[in-house]
């Protein structure tokens, strides 16, 4: 099928073979069904169909079997049997065992090579859907960011961005004048939120080097577009951080590259499994960015394709742009199911040979109902279809195999060694060193003027004024208590400031660290 994807059909029980159209494969898509219908094989079918075509892929692993496409299929696989079999009913004539180009990622630097972002590129939006903050501490956050553009304070890492929120909390009475009200306590729920994150291995998202984009749209020498495959598995444990984590890999491709229009192949196929997770309980200003980001993308050459149990899990809006739609079997054991399936059933358009509901609910495992976009983007007549069998492995490969293609990837070692260069953290530290600073050379003044003060008060006393020798006794005490009371503050400071954590350098020292010196 040339242009295609090939998908499978054909054989009695079958309509006509069904295939993915290259020029329409950035207008997106939706593979859905039940748990063990076969929704991953199918989305590992199109990944190595879209890297035969030149075409760089992303995917989450989030089962951990989606590695073994870095090796062929084995004859000594269970199934080889069946799939050649069925490989010989749908007439896919040319079917062989062949391996993918893949590069693993990893957000835990565990299983692929390390994945961050800072917390500037993340933004408040996203950032405030990943720590579930409420409107006020959401506003609160956006306060932090725009203090961080005004005073030339670079977020990077989350102690960058913790330490501009303390320094907020502790000036939030004059910041309340220009940008509202303050609240210590909605900071505080923030710093908690952060270091919920922390505990969950979210701060390795955050730092540099972050993630350059066009190391996720290569080709290999034979001109197979690579196969990106994240590590999702340990994620799936944090989903909020795994959604978010996507959604602003998403936003990135959306910003960043240019518009290409048309294109006859896509640059980039993104496949987002678990697509509920993005979803649920997502405030309505987050769903818009994914409906803008589902609807302009296209136009960047970026395909999407959503993965989930049921089309219900998607919201409409987003749903009318997925075009491609591969439907394994629905089960309907309650009454909501049943609607759901209805619901599934109508977004098709019919085919008079069967009943699409119907079909949704029988298909068997490896079967699928399907309606890929046709000439000039119409959707096409939906049809039973029986699935194509894989030719990268079924199953994850071992560690030490996975080491071996770490090992020897292009990516090895770029990403590897953190950097942590001069940012917020480290500007404000400096700033309350240079207070302290400043503390210690007034106390040092103060000790200079002394005994000026010491004559000026002899000279008094010999004026033979009793009031005035007790009133300069009682001001030179009261002097020498605050000199030291002082010199007491300045050591404590500094001692503050050479702790191993850092973490209440910016307590307002002699006033605003934001003060430019």
């Amino acid at each position: 099928m040339d242009g295609k994807i090939f998908l499978g059909g054909g054989g009695p029980d079958y309509g006509v073979a069904q295939g993915l159209d290259l020029k329409y494969a950035n207008r997106h898509g939706l593979i859905a069904g039940a748990t063990g219908t076969g929704k991953t094989v199918t989305l590992q079918i199109l990944a190595q169909g879209f890297a035969e075509a030149g075409v760089p892929v992303f995917l989450a692993d989030v089962k951990g079997d989606l590695s073994g496409m870095a090796k062929p299929g084995s004859p000594d696989h269970k199934l080889h049997a069946a799939f050649t079999s069925r490989a010989e009913k749908i007439g896919l004539s040319d079917y062989a065992y062949r391996a993918c180009p893949v590069t693993f990622w990893d957000l835990f630097g565990e299983q692929g090579h390390p994945v961050r972002t800072t917390v500037a590129e993340m933004g408040p939006l996203l950032l405030s859907q990943l720590l579930e903050l409420t409107e006020a501490q959401e506003g609160i956050l956006n306060i932090a960011f725009r203090l961080s553009d005004e005073e030339g304070l670079p977020l990077l890492d989350l102690k960058d961005l913790q330490a501009l929120l303390v320094w907020i909390g502790e000036n939030g009475k004059s910041l309340s004048l220009r940008y509202g009200n303050i609240s210590t306590a909605s900071v505080g729920a923030i710093q908690r939120r952060l270091l919920v994150i922390e505990n969950q291995g979210g701060a390795r998202l955050f730092g540099e080097p972050a993630l350059d984009l066009a190391d996720m749209m290569r080709v290999d020498d034979q001109g197979r577009g690579m196969v990106n495959i994240l590590a999702a598995d340990t994620l799936m444990a944090s989903p909020r951080l795994y959604s978010t984590f996507l959604l602003w890999l998403l936003s990135e491709l959306f910003e960043e590259l240019p518009e290409v229009g048309d294109p006859e192949k896509p640059k980039l196929v993104f496949f987002f499994d678990e697509a509920h997770l993005l979803f649920d309980d997502a405030p309505k200003a987050l769903v818009d960015k994914v409906e803008q980001v589902a609807r302009l993308i296209r136009s960047k050459g970026v395909g999407v394709y959503f993965i989930t149990q049921n089309p219900a899990d998607v919201p409409e809006d987003v749903l009318g742009q997925l075009g491609n739609r591969i439907q394994h079997a629905l089960r309907a054991f309650t009454a909501r199911d049943r609607k759901n399936l209805r619901l599934a059933a109508e977004t098709y358009r019919e085919n008079p040979a069967f009943d699409t509901e119907e079909a949704i609910r029988e298909v068997g495992v490896g079967e699928a109902v399907t309606s890929m976009l046709m000439k000039k983007g119409v959707p096409g007549v939906v049809e039973r279809t029986l699935i194509r069998p894989p030719s990268s492995q079924l199953g994850p490969i071992t560690p030490a195999e996975r080491k071996a293609i770490l090992n020897t990837s292009d990516m090895a070692g770029k990403y590897d060694t953190p950097l942590d260069r001069k940012s917020a953290f480290e500007i404000l530290a400096k700033r309350a060193e240079e207070a302290a600073k400043e503390a210690e050379q007034a106390e040092e003044r103060a000790e200079e003027a002394s005994p000026w003060e010491r004559e000026y008060n002899s000279a008094r006393r010999y004026s033979g004024s009793r009031v005035g020798r007790s009133s300069a006794r009682q001001t030179s005490s009261r002097r020498r208590s605050e000199d030291t009371l002082t010199s007491a503050m300045g050591e404590a400071v500094i001692k503050e400031l050479k702790g191993t954590t850092g973490r209440r350098i910016v307590r307002g020292i002699l006033g605003s660290l934001f003060k430019g010196r």
